[in-house]
């Protein structure tokens, strides 16, 4: 603002100050109320009037750039007088009167309330300057703890740099401190930076400036069942005096105290470890167990057996993990025991390796030094049921059959081997002897594992079927046996089954059936054979062999011969065929397909010296009999030979066709002819007996009608007059309903009246009676009350009563000067005679009641 728009006075109030310019010096100086001033021409106000700063009580305030003072309190200036200040430095102001700013000096921060520090709290204060603290030095950087409860009042050279408040500690907890510098703790210890302690007195506590809480240990609670596993981090002495080295470990348990707070030098490895109880029926193995001395035996086990409870100590541990159950061994049953050390059972000396077994029934805790084999039952044998036992020691192996047998400790299961194509054969159904084609065996039952088609420690058995051989064949004795069929086959551990591989297939191809059992027979065969005839003419015959083994009395002789061939399906087809090419090249084409039968039966079976066909064909190689040949297709191997006999074949199908279609057309016409004359004669039949039954038909309708017509008259007549009768007899009947009506109701109306009336006359009846009998007891009540009245009156008041009257009367006629007085309104009749009766009875009753008196 100009100077000339500035007002020429300036006022200011007692709380009110203004800074003036001086323009001749360049100087601004400040003016403090109460004044009033006329500014100078060369002067000019620059700030104000403002109200000085205040700081209440209580409160503080921070100035920014302020003036210099000397010691005295006085403000300096130079020799401008231009006020000197501070700049860059604080000033903080509390409670006083107020204060004008001078130039240059800024308010920082208003007015405002002091710090008030409470009880279990306190600041933490560092000085950002040195300074002296009422006789303290303090440097830079320096931390300390203001404590309530207390007012703090601020400094410029002190920065509060938190507030911390007291952590009670509950009783059972304690707090974890650690050190951010060396330091002495509340209790004197000194503490290096980094290290930690635990504070566990109960109550309010206040770490120090250079104490950090790290965390509230809380207690860990020990029980029966419950207890503690903990190592040592450091050498130290624990809470209950005892010496730990670094890397120590021990338990904690309810023996020892009830709650445990964990140590800084200690680490928790186990924080739950379970008590392990064992009852009868467990025991367990401690590896690494502890001597009574407490030091640990590594290496060693420990055999424990309940009833026991116990926690496991540091390095000891469950073998396998786990509590094992005692072993209870049924009567059936047995353990294979082996010593892994030696050691003294019972009176015997066990080494390791040596074997032995423990037969039910009973219980058996196996000790450290003995290893469980294995548990394992007697087997039950029946009489077709075996296994195979193999004496470790010597090699041996038995087979047992039909008897229930334990193994002995030097004896296992001996696991039989077999070929692949035994076990498909054997896993086959067993309910013929005629093999298993290699077509209709599945991939799978190649590939699935052998072990699970059969147990292959079990006797290997086989069911000889009916009318069949097999043939069984021992690698040690070199011979072999033959078990004829029904009947069952049970190998030894050194027998083998002879498999049977046959032809099969039409024609007929080598290996394409495996067996185990040999048919006896009798049974057919399919063979396709092609032959040629002489005039070259290819042909498929199709033949049946029905066969047979000759073994009626199936001696050993029989046995051996019969297995002699390998594949008697493929020789004996063989042969067959090639006696029926020889045959069959000898004849030609018509005279083959005219006599075929008997040039193939005669090719096969022979002639005997009289020219007969023998019944047979026998192979004395393995005794087997062709009994007989079927003939069941020939057809030409040439196309156009089986063209050229298709089309005759057809050419004769339809010649005899065609003839048996005339034949059956003939037939047919001469039957349609029949059937047509037999049904015209029909037909005039028919009409005769219809005009018949026509005549007969109108005879009955004339018969009907005049029925009818007769009929219906009588009907008419007889329902007019049923009609009338009915309406006679309906209105006698309601004349006899309505006498009846009118009679009940007069009767009823005669019973009404009557019993009203009846009700009428007891009603009253009743009445007089209560009537009467109310006027008796109010006659009653009056005579007892006019006694009682006059009981209590008493005889001479009534007679004075009685006497006041007449003689009051008697007076008042005196004194007017009357004997008597009769008044009247003239409107009433008067008897004279009574008035003058009552006034002498009335003057007699005076009399007799004086006379009385007297």
């Amino acid at each position: 603002m100009a100077a000339r728009d500035q007002p020429a006075i300036i006022r200011l109030n007692p709380t009110q100050y203004a800074h003036i310019l001086d323009n001749n010096t360049n100087v601004t100086r400040v003016l403090i109320g109460p004044r009033t001033q006329a500014r100078q021409e060369h002067e000019i106000k620059v700030f104000g009037p403002e109200e000085m700063v205040l700081v209440p009580p209580r409160h503080y305030c921070i100035v920014q750039n302020p003036v210099k003072r000397n010691d005295k309190g006085e403000v300096l200036a130079d020799k401008n007088d231009q006020v000197l200040l501070a700049y860059g430095e604080e000033e903080i102001r509390t409670e006083g009167p107020p204060f004008p700013l001078y130039p240059g000096e800024l308010i920082k921060l208003a007015p405002t309330s002091l710090s008030i520090v409470p009880p279990q709290t306190a600041l933490r204060l560092e000085a950002i300057r040195d300074l002296d603290d009422k006789g303290t030095h303090r440097s830079a950087g320096d931390e300390w703890l203001f404590l309530g409860p207390g007012t703090y009042i601020p400094r410029v050279e002190v920065r509060v740099k938190d507030t911390i408040k007291a952590t009670i500690v509950q009783p059972g907890t304690a707090l974890r401190l650690q050190a951010r510098q060396e330091m002495k703790d509340s209790a004197g210890t000194v503490r290096q930076a980094g290290e930690e302690w635990l504070m566990r007195k109960t109550g309010a506590y206040m770490p120090g400036v250079f104490e950090v809480i790290v965390a509230t240990v809380k207690p860990i609670v020990l029980t029966e069942r419950r207890a503690i596993h903990l190592r040592a981090l450091r050498t130290f002495t624990d809470e209950y005096g005892v010496q730990r080295r670094a890397g120590e470990e021990w338990l904690l348990t309810i023996k020892d105290c009830e709650t445990h707070i964990q140590d800084v030098h200690e680490e928790v490895v186990n924080a739950a470890l379970e008590i392990i109880a064992l009852s009868r029926a467990h025991y367990c193995v401690i590896q690494n167990p502890w001597d009574d001395q407490g030091k640990p035996q590594m290496g060693r086990q420990e055999l424990r057996r309940g009833e026991a409870s116990f926690f496991l100590r540091p390095g000891e541990e469950l073998v396998s993990g786990r509590i094992f159950d005692v072993v209870v061994l049924g009567p059936d049953e047995a353990l294979l025991l082996r010593a892994s050390q030696p050691f003294k059972d019972g009176d015997k000396d066990r080494t390791p390796g040596d074997r032995w077994t423990v037969v039910g029934p009973c219980e058996y805790v196996p000790p450290v030094e003995v290893e469980v084999v294995k548990r394992y039952k007697a087997i039950p044998l029946d009489e077709t049921e075996g296994i195979y036992v193999r004496n470790i020691k010597t090699g041996a192996i038995e087979m047992v059959i039909g008897r229930t047998y334990l193994l002995g400790p030097d004896e296992e299961l001996w696991e039989k081997p077999l070929s692949e194509d035994v076990d498909v054969l054997l896993s086959a159904p067993q309910n013929d002897s005629k093999g298993v084609k290699l077509s209709e065996i599945s991939p799978d039952a190649k590939s699935r594992p052998r072990d699970k088609a059969r147990d292959r420690t079990r006797v290997v058995t086989f069911r000889t079927p009916h009318n069949s051989a097999v043939q069984v064949y021992d690698f040690r004795k070199k011979a072999s046996r033959v078990v004829w069929g029904p009947g069952l086959v049970m190998l030894g551990p050194d027998e083998q089954f002879t498999i049977l591989t046959l032809s099969g297939g039409k024609p007929k191809k080598q290996n394409q059936i495996k067996a185990l059992s040999l048919s006896l027979g009798p049974d057919f065969m399919t063979d396709i054979v092609v032959v040629e005839t002489s005039d070259h003419a290819r042909l498929q015959i199709q033949l049946s062999y029905n066969w047979r083994f000759d073994v009626g009395n199936r001696t050993v002789e029989d046995a051996s011969k019969i297995f002699q061939v390998p594949d008697f399906v493929g020789d004996a087809c063989k042969a067959i065929a090639s006696r029926v090419r020889a045959a069959v090249a000898a004849s030609s084409f018509d005279d083959f397909h005219r006599n075929s039968a008997d040039i193939i039966r005669s090719a096969v079976f022979g002639k005997d010296e009289h020219g007969h066909v023998r019944d047979v064909f026998s192979f004395p190689s393995n005794k087997l009999v062709i009994t007989n040949i079927d003939i069941q297709s020939v057809e030409p191997v040439d196309q156009r030979t089986k063209d050229a006999l298709s089309y005759s074949v057809q050419q004769a199908i339809e010649i005899t066709t065609k003839s048996q279609e005339a034949s059956a057309r003939h037939d047919a016409e001469r039957k349609a002819q029949e059937a047509v004359g037999l049904l015209e004669r029909q037909k005039l039949k028919d009409q005769i007996e219809a005009e018949k039954a026509r005549r007969a038909l109108l005879e009955l309708q004339a018969e009907s009608s005049a029925v009818q017509s007769m009929g219906s008259a009588k009907a008419e007549a007889r329902a007019r007059a049923e009609a009338a009768q009915i309406e006679m007899q309906a209105e006698l009947e309601q004349a006899k309903l309505r006498a009846q009506a009118q009679k009940i109701q007069s009767e009823s109306g005669l019973e009404e009246t009557r019993m009203r009336q009846e009700a009428e006359l007891a009603f009253l009846g009743r009445k007089n009676e209560l009537e009467i009998t109310r006027a008796r007891e109010m006659a009653e009540i009056e005579r007892e009350k006019f006694k009682e009245q006059v009981a209590a009156i008493g005889q001479d008041a009534i007679i004075k009563i009685a006497q006041a009257g007449p003689e009051m009367q008697a007076k008042l006629l005196g004194g007017l000067g009357l004997q008597s007085v009769l008044i009247t309104d003239g409107k009433s009749p008067l008897n004279l005679f009574n008035t003058a009766r009552g006034m002498l009875g009335q003057a007699g009753a005076a009399g007799a009641l004086a006379s009385g008196t007297d």
